[in-house]
């Protein structure tokens, strides 16, 4: 990275100080660079990593997928390979010299994978709809049985 780059990005900052601003630990970051989720933006000729905001926004987009989607590692290793070709094609789509056959293909590719990533997410949907339906019978259940042992109708708090 340049120092123009650096200034256009911000500081870069050490493992510890990266870790600590994206709520992880410096273990984590570790590990996410040894499967390929992430890769630091630099590193010093010691081999010190170097994180920038948007590293810090790759962990935050890691995790987001883990707490709110549910997604296993593996399974965020596609969505963000995935996430990263749509860049790769949006900028390719506004280059000057792509043609309008190039963009054709490019747009394709763009709709496949977001079909991609819209059938990942709806199979983690499905997975939560059939866990929030088992639960309801197992609550309705038990309050069938409760009502049984006491005689008094228990109320239903769905």
């Amino acid at each position: 990275m340049t120092e123009r780059d650096e200034a256009r990005a911000g500081p870069l900052l050490a493992i510890g100080a990266a870790a600590a601003r994206a709520g992880v630990s410096e273990r984590a970051l570790r590990y996410y660079q040894q499967i390929g989720l992430l890769t630091p933006s630099a590193s010093t000729p010691g081999g010190m990593r170097r994180y920038s905001e948007d590293d810090l926004a790759r962990v935050g987009r890691i995790r987001q997928l883990q707490t709110l989607l549910g997604l296993n590692l593996d399974e965020i290793a596609v969505v963000l390979r995935n996430e990263d070709r749509l860049a790769e094609i949006r900028e390719a789509c506004g280059r000057e010299h792509t043609t309008a056959a190039d963009r054709r293909e490019l747009a394709a590719e763009s709709l496949r994978l977001q079909e991609e990533l819209r059938a990942t997410v709806h199979a983690k949907r499905q997975a939560i709809d059939g866990f929030l339906a088992d639960l309801d019978a197992r609550i309705s259940r038990t309050r069938d049985l409760l009502n049984q042992m006491t005689g008094d109708p228990v109320g239903s708090g769905a």
